[in-house]
């Protein structure tokens, strides 16, 4: 097929507010290199590190909650996840799905006209587990909100499903997400785990992850979400943030805290941790700096693990639960591409259950 010279994509500028993205209609179609494919984006996931990216929440000098705004005080040498400046323009956008295209020398031609999910993790495939060389698609290299992608072979998936692009959008950065935070704190059967921001796209993964382990689960969200957050399949649902953690628990008993959330809640989900209980985080979205007593960490003898950069396996993994049948989407809306700042300012909003997609 012949492919155009051009495309439409949406185009990070620099750190800032959502002024900080451009509406091309003529940016250049990527030309895949060695081991590299092609793809014409069928959807693309949004996620907080989109916002976090823009906005320099990563920042060390940034200790507020997300709230997706410009950070006057944020650092121009850790912008990102990885403490590092980002390079612009960017067109970000990590849950990339769709077609392949072309092949570049070295990728298999018979790939071309599969359907791919985009592995969030960039490698360097000589040495892929190395966290350090490790960098995320659509923030150390160009994404998903354009027409056209491109990403290495080695780094993709085929995807056997009846989903559509939009459904299968859902997954990546979420999922794969998730599965590492579960598999970091080894969570099981006979685990009670406890996960906040239950109505978010880790969240809720988190929520269906779980379960899929064997583990009794424990949602947490805000009430008028709480039928929508059901039909994951938690055990039980909490409220978003309550008074009395320990007393609307009851008996329970909290062998592992799953969070994305952190902020003003953050001691008390602690607190409620068994003795020789596991705390996994990879997000803050409500505030990064929190108050700990070490005291309740080493004389309950608890374990804290932070997970970002996932072995490969786990991408895969979740690939292969998609299409077994033992995952399924939870897609809230789905905008065009060229509407992607309104789809940014509803996903800051927080108003929806699981996630939004943008369809160039």
């Amino acid at each position: 097929m012949t492919l155009p010279d051009t495309m439409k994509a949406m185009v990070l500028t620099g750190h800032g507010g959502l002024d900080k993205y451009e509406w091309h209609q003529d940016w250049p179609v990527p030309q895949p290199g060695p081991m590299e494919v092609l793809i014409k984006v069928g959807a693309c996931g949004l996620n907080n590190t989109d916002v976090n990216t823009r906005s320099g929440w990563y920042s060390k000098s940034v200790n507020q909650a997300t709230t997706g705004g410009a950070f006057d005080e944020a650092g121009a040498e850790d912008p990102t996840w990885g403490g590092r400046p980002l390079t612009f323009p960017r067109i970000q956008g990590a849950d990339a799905v769709g077609a392949v295209v072309a092949a570049g020398e070295g990728a298999d031609p018979a790939l071309i006209g599969k359907r791919v999910m985009a592995g969030g993790w960039v490698r360097d495939w000589d040495d892929p587990e190395n966290k350090d060389k490790a960098g995320y698609f659509g923030s150390e290299c160009d994404g998903g909100f354009a027409e056209y992608t491109k990403a290495d072979v080695r780094g993709v998936a085929v995807v056997d499903s009846s989903f559509s692009d939009a459904e299968l959008a859902t997954f990546s950065c979420s999922y794969v997400t998730a599965e590492g935070m579960l598999s970091r704190a080894n969570a099981g059967a006979g685990d009670t785990v406890l996960i906040p921001g239950a109505s978010g796209g880790v969240g809720g993964a988190l929520v269906q992850l779980a379960k899929r382990r064997g583990a009794r689960v424990i949602a947490m969200a805000s009430e008028a979400k709480h039928a929508e957050v059901a039909a994951l399949g938690p055990d039980l649902i909490l409220p978003r943030a309550p008074e009395n953690l320990r007393a609307a628990l009851g008996e329970e008993k909290v062998t592992v805290v799953a969070d994305v959330v952190g902020g003003a809640q953050w001691p008390k989900l602690i607190e409620v941790l068994e003795r020789g209980g596991r705390y996994t985080c990879s997000g803050a979205i409500a505030g990064p700096v929190v108050e700990l007593d070490l005291r309740t960490f080493y004389l309950r003898d608890l374990t804290f693990t932070g997970s970002t950069v996932t072995p490969h396996h786990i991408f895969t993994d979740v690939v292969s639960y998609i299409e077994n049948g033992e995952i399924r989407p939870s897609l809230a809306a789905a905008y065009p591409l060229s509407d992607l700042k309104e789809a940014q300012a509803a996903f800051i909003a927080k108003k929806h259950t699981g996630k939004i997609v943008v369809i160039p």
